[in-house]
């Protein structure tokens, strides 16, 4: 099993969009999950998956005795999920001060059997529960778009990767930056799409090959509740993250 971590902590990346395409795609070739550590909940709308009256995310990171996290799987017609929850919000403070409180996510997910890959949307924010999504991780991708700000916030979250391969996870890893919301046209672009690289070298990993184009089909599939990969299979974006899994599986 294979755990990847979606993260950046500049909002309105991506972050979402990358980590519920990934899980599609695997999702065809084999058993995939895909975890929301959002309290936002992007990826559990797109899913349809339920946050009332079922267990969540939250209550495997809170609950006392620990909750399987097989308790909190739902099996949706987009796939598998553990759902978010606006309480994880809360669970910063609940956790802090746990001496087990950044390793409730890493022991539920080795006592999960039968996924090939789990694949964990984060939020934009460095706090307890990302901290728990790294040390459960096995590698971690980096949406990052070509702009001014692009590298904003990328070297601390950075630092944070290396201080948790240092200290709690020595297997995490940056599988790599993905540039995301690319059109490539202006030599603006261009030059921040060379700059970027660069700045990965210097970070010890790489900037995939595959830039990813954005198209109307992505919003309409999301407000459809469906996977891109199923509603519109043929559009850029959707060919895009293909031929991103693709490199990614060859790493």
């Amino acid at each position: 099993m294979i755990v990847y971590v979606v993260a950046n902590q500049k909002g309105g990346i991506g972050k979402t969009t990358t980590a519920t395409n990934l899980a599609g795609i695997l999702g065809k070739r084999a058993k995939t999950l895909l975890i929301d550590a959002d309290p936002q909940g992007n990826s559990t709308s797109t899913y349809e998956a339920k946050i009332e009256d079922v267990a969540t995310l939250y209550d495997v990171m809170i609950d006392s005795e620990k909750l399987p996290i097989e308790d909190a799987i739902q099996h949706t017609p987009n796939g598998d999920i553990v759902a978010s929850d606006p309480l994880l919000a809360k669970a910063e403070k609940m956790l802090d001060g746990d001496v087990e409180g950044f390793y409730r996510l890493k022991d539920a997910i080795d006592n999960l059997d039968g996924y090939e890959y789990v694949i964990i949307d984060t939020a934009p924010s460095l706090n307890v529960i990302l901290y728990n999504c790294l040390i459960a991780a096995d590698k971690v991708i980096i949406p990052v778009t070509a702009d001014a700000y692009a590298m904003q916030g990328i070297d601390q979250l950075n630092d944070t990767i290396v201080a948790v391969k240092r200290r709690q996870n020595r297997n995490l890893s940056v599988a790599g930056l993905l540039l995301v919301k690319y059109a490539g046209r202006s030599n603006l672009e261009k030059q921040t799409r060379e700059e970027i690289a660069e700045h990965a070298k210097s970070m010890g990993t790489v900037l995939f090959d595959t830039a990813i184009r954005e198209c109307v089909k992505t919003k309409e599939a999301q407000e459809k509740k469906k996977l891109l990969v199923d509603y519109a299979p043929g559009c850029n974006t959707c060919l895009d993250y293909i031929q991103f899994v693709e490199q990614l599986l060859k790493m």
